[in-house]
């Protein structure tokens, strides 16, 4: 309980991942499609003595976006109506560390298409997403720009 007054934890880590990608961009309809490894190496250094260790960080994920437009216009551009699952194992370390092995969700938003008026954030979207795994569940609005 020491570490809770004036402890401290510093990490550094080391890793990467591979991701396969597929996109299919047609004016009726876009498609895109992500499966990613990640690994990173995870180290403590110079922390209390509470907290020193090591962790081995894995996870594949397999992500999906469609995204139609609407008949509804802004901007001079469709708003589009925006499709999202995803699904992500835990692997080596991370496995249960959580109480979960693995977590999914599935989400539905809008996007602004602003290329027209601005070149910087071409696109906005909202979307609202619900998160489920073994004893786990919620929900999150996500707000992103493209640019």
């Amino acid at each position: 309980m020491q570490f809770l007054n004036g402890g401290r934890m510093n990490a550094y880590g080391a890793g990467g991942s591979l991701m396969l990608d597929y996109e299919d961009y047609k004016p009726e309809r876009e498609y895109d499609a992500e499966l990613r490894y990640t690994n990173i190496s995870l180290n403590t250094f110079d922390s209390s003595t509470a907290v020193q260790g090591s962790a081995n960080s894995q996870s594949l994920g397999l992500w999906a976006r469609a995204r139609y437009p609407t008949p509804l216009t802004v901007l001079d551009r469709p708003l589009r109506a925006v499709f999202e699952l995803a699904h992500t194992e835990f692997l080596g370390d991370l496995r249960g560390a959580l109480g979960f092995n693995s977590l999914s969700s599935i989400g539905t938003g809008i996007e602004l298409d602003r290329s027209a008026s601005d070149p910087i954030f071409s696109r906005v979207r909202v979307v609202f997403r619900y998160q489920f795994g073994q004893n786990v569940h919620g929900t999150s609005i996500g707000l992103a720009a493209s640019f």
